[in-house]
């Protein structure tokens, strides 16, 4: 096992890299279902509460992804455990474009999208773990940009997309492509991340684990920290509203504002590159202003951004408030990370707010999905609204302690 004050610079340095090509890979995959989403849909003949019950079905496969993290990385270490989610996720991208687009089996496709939500629910606890003990290594604000790069996959991904679709690309050939890239980088990323036990209270590696019941009492116990359940709901929030739009942003685009699916493929690349942005600059933006004011104002704008996005009359401003949107929210998550991490038992504070974040993240797209069969998707996002207003009333629970 390694400590991660034996690493020296340049296996610091490998060791990001790596974790930043796992979050590329993670959001390659999120948004190859997602920009496939309408013709996935059409294929499957679904309504839009079966969108929403599909939606569900990766849900539920990641909240039991995220419930097994933390198991999975004390029994076989994060590098492995990151290959093996990511190599689940992969295979069900492939199942769900063969269920789709070859054999036309609804259950296969449910089966392909419980996969895709296990290996990613998995994934986003491991990464973050990794991340948040990346960015202590370095002494510095790094989870923004990690979460940049999981950002600038989704754009990959989008764009991929776009242009499959734009090309009449097969969703099992486009999703089958993207599930064999997933496998082969994510066995060359994990050789540089190196292996480690789980770092103690103290910031030193323990060689003896505690007891089964005394580690699940540990984990449990950080609850009652009131601020870490203020930082949850900052969490519970942003990633709502970041959910909602990986997975309805589409939709709405087409079947709220009338766009053709090209169309709407683009716009979701619009919002997923606001949120590179504002990540790729978040670490100094917050390093400038605090945690606390960059939160308020993130939450602010992504209000005025979701307004725009279901009001505007026309396709420009729609795009302005996508991009709104995706600056706004583009933060809370990985602040929320870094914030967990500060103090006892990091490594189980970050692994229960990530647990409450992609909760939201998952459970809460669904929710749109039922609300927009009875109320129309445009309508259903002003439940978004509340959730950010939350998060943003919420935010000083996230001043640094350091």
């Amino acid at each position: 096992m390694t400590s991660t004050s034996a690493l020296t610079r340049p296996q610091l340095v490998a060791w990001r890299n790596a974790v930043f090509t796992i979050f590329v890979l993670s959001g390659i995959s999120i948004a190859t279902w997602v920009s496939r989403t309408p013709a996935i849909r059409d294929e499957l003949q679904l309504s839009t509460a079966g969108v929403g019950l599909l939606i569900l079905s990766m849900s539920i496969g990641a909240i039991v992804g995220l419930a097994l993290s933390t198991p999975v990385m004390g029994a076989i270490g994060a590098r492995r455990g990151m290959a093996l989610g990511l190599t689940v996720s992969a295979a069900g991208l492939a199942a769900l474009g063969v269920s789709a687009d070859v054999i036309g089996v609804l259950p296969a496709a449910f089966a392909g999208m419980a996969m895709l939500g296990f290996g990613n629910g998995a994934v986003d606890v491991m990464m973050n773990v990794e991340g948040a003990a990346n960015e202590a290594a370095f002494g510095k604000t790094l989870l923004p940009l990690f979460h940049a790069f999981f950002s600038l996959g989704t754009v990959a991904g989008a764009l991929i997309g776009a242009g499959a679709s734009a090309l009449a690309v097969p969703v099992a050939a486009h999703l089958g492509a993207i599930a064999v890239l997933i496998v082969v980088t994510a066995v060359i990323a994990i050789r540089f991340v190196p292996v480690r036990e789980e770092l103690d209270t103290a910031g030193a590696a323990t060689t003896v684990k505690p007891p089964v019941r005394e580690r699940v009492a540990a984990s449990l116990g950080v609850w009652r920290d009131g601020r870490l359940v203020l930082i949850g709901l900052i969490m519970l929030g942003m990633a709502f509203a970041e959910g909602s739009a990986n997975d309805w942003l589409t939709l709405a685009m087409v079947d709220g504002h009338g766009t053709d699916k090209t169309t709407a493929a683009v716009v979701f690349g619009v919002f997923v590159a606001a949120m590179t942005v504002g990540r790729v600059i978040g670490g100094p933006v917050l390093d400038r202003f605090g945690r606390v004011p960059v939160l308020r104002a993130s939450a602010g704008l992504a209000i005025a951004g979701i307004l725009l996005f279901i009001l505007a009359p026309v396709d420009a401003l729609v795009i302005v408030g996508a991009v709104a949107w995706g600056l706004g929210c583009s933060l809370g998550f990985p602040v929320g990370m870094s914030a967990a991490a500060e103090g006892p038992h990091s490594a189980a504070r970050v692994s229960a707010v990530a647990m409450l974040g992609y909760v939201a993240f998952l459970v809460g797209p669904p929710a749109i999905g039922f609300l927009g069969e009875h109320y129309g998707l445009l309508n259903a996002l002003f439940l978004v609204l509340a959730l950010v207003v939350v998060a943003g009333l919420a935010s000083p629970a996230a001043r640094s302690r350091r």
